[in-house]
This record gives C-alpha cells, sequence and structure tokens, in this order.
C-alpha cells in the first residue's frame, strides 16, 4: 500500500443538505421547517425549558434543603502497588513526588492512599488522607504515615 492511496471510511464525508432553492430539489417552499409557528421563522427560538409561557418546570418546583455538594472534597486515589512501582525504598510520598513523577496531574486536589497490593519498601507517606489497610501495610513494612488531613 502506498502512501498516496489513503481514503476516508465509507460515510465519512457526506453532502450537505441545501435547503430553500425551489419547489424541484425536494427540500423546496418550507425549508424543512414545517408550516407557520415560531420555529418556521427566522430567529424564532426558544430557550431550552420554554413550555409556551407556562411557567416551567424548573421554576415550579420549589428549591429547598441544604445541599453539600459545593463543599464536598474530591480526592485523587492512589493504591498501594502503584506506590510500590514508582518509589524507592526510602523516599517520602507526598503531593509534590507524586506530581513529580506524573502520577498527579494539579497540585491542588487532595491525595489518598487506598490499600489495595503489597509493599515491601519502607516509605515515608505524607498525604491528606490514608485508609485504615494502607496504614497498616505501610506500617508493616517499616515505613512511617503522617496525615496532614483529619477525617
Amino acid at each position: 500500500m502506498s502512501d498516496f492511496s489513503l481514503k476516508p471510511p465509507c460515510g465519512a464525508h457526506k453532502k450537505k443538505r441545501i435547503v430553500g432553492r425551489g419547489s424541484s430539489s425536494g427540500r423546496g417552499s418550507t425549508a424543512g421547517r414545517g408550516n407557520k409557528g415560531q420555529q418556521s421563522r427566522s430567529g424564532g427560538k426558544v430557550y431550552v425549558g420554554f413550555e409556551g409561557g407556562q411557567m416551567p418546570l424548573y421554576r415550579r418546583i420549589a428549591r429547598r434543603g441544604f445541599s453539600n455538594y459545593l463543599f464536598k472534597k474530591e480526592y485523587t486515589c492512589f493504591n498501594l502497588d502503584l506506590i510500590e512501582a514508582h518509589y524507592s525504598d526510602g523516599e517520602t510520598v507526598d503531593r509534590e513526588s507524586l506530581i513529580r513523577k506524573g502520577l498527579l496531574k494539579k497540585a491542588t486536589g487532595l491525595v489518598k492512599i487506598l490499600g489495595n497490593g503489597d509493599l515491601t519498601k519502607k516509605l515515608t507517606v505524607s498525604v491528606d488522607k490514608v485508609s485504615a489497610s494502607a496504614k497498616e501495610k505501610i506500617e508493616k513494612a517499616g515505613g512511617k504515615v503522617a496525615v496532614t488531613e483529619e477525617k
């Protein structure tokens, strides 16, 4: 196969449908907009949720109560098997080292260590949260755990 015989897959290029070009085109007169009404006019659009002047559903339903969504904390989780693969003996596992190793993308997020996998290296872990099983395995391997955030 040469470099010049490349073709797009079948159906990748569709012909643009041209409307409003006379009755013989098959898409003339109303140009696929139907007869009369707001939607058939140019510039005749309504916003999402518009119900023809009736009070829309999103305004009919009362907003009540407290939502904790604004205050929720999202953790980036790392399992011990991933830590085992990327860290050598005696290193410190913290936000900065995770960023340096390319495991953590943004510096602002919270970090949690989970206990999936085994740990054989002596590591110092200093992150926002550590699960109970991960803490047990880290200390069993001779490492230390320092949690910066409680709960």
